[in-house]
């Protein structure tokens, strides 16, 4: 195994480095053990990777007919409900055509709707907000941990109420929320907690992977995702008769005949999307590995670096499945220099970034809710104003100000392009006084 850079001679490379456009190169990706070929080859800005197996899997079923799980003889999303619950040491899938979807099941089958609220983070994707406010219920942000840019589980207390019927923490980034502390404030306070866990795929929480750790997980396999389908969901429980009712909601006149509350969807997935997950399936843990590999590496480098802080893991986390490799700007370590020009100079040496997420809170769509004629008749005027201030989360705006996002494919990339990635940054940092004059 290579040796680690020391701090020494990591900042002497970067002393001596330029920062001209086009004088880096960015490394193939190395290929680790066990890795495939057709894997190995892409760089980062391929994505998703796939091969004839991928290609053969959607072929097969084009040529069987059977395109839906109600097909006669159907087996595709049977067999990867069957192997995403293995893989994630569950007892019970639910297969759904989204994300979104997912969530949309589990409120769904919670029966969670008109007059009950729902606490989630701020710092999340509009599609966890968006799934509450489909059910009519009303989501409540509690503000985010500044370490760790998950949700603050004593923010999470303050913000429940007697209306709270469920906590749905959001493992952004693929990290781990504190499901100790949100799982015992769930029990303690007589919610239902469920895992928005949509960008974590084989993420670990004291070593077993999360979706089950409340009620039910939910993940997301969209195009951008750790695994793929371009677009595609899951639920994970390991309670049968939930399973059940996620299962009927989410087909019409369902199959298990689970005690309905007379609602319901179509949401299901297809045959097509589940046979090209069984198939990303068998490469998903040879990226993850390197993913991990290069993740520990880059945070060793970049915390070397004066204004570079790398979001940190929860103390039970035990594996990311580093969706995104996230960290905080400090401005003022680098003269001054603005997030947007440092991103640009990012770009102008072929590493892509970005600034991630906004303040949800903040944002005309949530806050327009305030106003939506359905929910001042559900909740009232005088609730729906006051709403808005009961939202606000000084801490997350100020990781919205700062946070600086590398998307997962960054980390299929060499360990050597790790550390031109730092070493950039690092030169940046050193000659940021006259880059801010330039």
């Amino acid at each position: 195994m290579p040796r680690p850079v020391s701090r020494r001679t990591f900042l002497g490379r970067a002393a001596g480095a330029s920062l001209t456009l086009g004088l880096t190169r960015s490394a193939a990706a190395e290929q680790p053990s066990g890795a495939t070929t057709a894997a190995a080859s892409k760089t980062t800005t391929d994505w998703p990777v796939w091969d004839h197996r991928d290609e053969t899997a959607l072929i097969d079923v084009f040529r069987s007919g059977r395109w839906g799980r109600t097909a006669g003889g159907a087996t595709k999303v049977k067999e990867f409900e069957a192997a995403w619950a293995q893989r994630m040491k569950a007892r019970y899938c639910v297969a759904t055509s989204s994300g979104t979807t997912a969530l949309l099941t589990v409120f769904g089958a919670l029966n969670i709707g008109p007059g009950d609220e729902v606490v989630l983070p701020p710092y999340t994707f509009v599609a966890s907000f968006n799934a509450i406010t489909t059910s009519y219920a009303l989501p409540v942000f509690a503000d985010t941990d500044a370490a760790t840019f998950q949700i603050d589980p004593a923010k999470a207390a303050a913000a429940i109420t007697t209306a709270t019927k469920a906590l749905l923490p959001v493992h952004i980034a693929g990290s781990p929320a504190d499901l100790d502390a949100l799982s015992a404030l769930a029990k303690t306070r007589g919610i239902t907690l469920i895992e928005d866990a949509c960008q974590a795929p084989l993420a670990e929480w004291r070593e077993h992977p999360v979706g089950t750790a409340g009620i039910a997980g939910c993940f997301s396999f969209q195009a951008s995702k750790n695994l793929t389908a371009g677009e595609g969901g899951a639920i994970l429980t390991n309670d049968e008769s939930f399973a059940n009712l996620c299962f009927d909601f989410h087909t019409p006149g369902g199959a298990k005949k689970s005690l309905s509350s007379g609602r319901g969807a179509n949401f299901r997935l297809t045959e097509f999307q589940a046979a090209l997950l069984l198939s990303q399936l068998t490469r998903l843990e040879v990226q993850a590995k390197l993913r991990d590999v290069n993740a520990a590496y880059l945070g060793e480098l970049l915390r070397q670096i004066p204004g570079i802080t790398p979001a940190a893991l929860a103390a039970g986390c035990t594996r990311s499945a580093w969706h995104l490799y996230m960290f905080r700007y400090d401005a003022t370590q680098f003269s001054g220099l603005a997030r947007t020009k440092f991103i640009q100079l990012l770009a102008k040496e072929r590493i892509g970034a970005s600034t991630g997420y906004t303040s949800l809170n903040h944002a005309s769509h949530v806050t327009a809710l305030a106003t939506n004629p359905h929910y001042q008749r559900l909740y009232g005027k005088t609730v729906m104003t006051n709403w808005l201030e009961r939202n606000q989360c000084p801490v997350n705006d100020r990781i919205v100000a700062e946070a600086v996002w590398f998307p997962q494919t960054k980390l299929l990339a060499s360990r050597s392009e790790m550390e031109r990635i730092a070493s950039v940054i690092a030169t940046i940092q050193k000659r940021s006084g006259e880059l801010v004059r330039s």
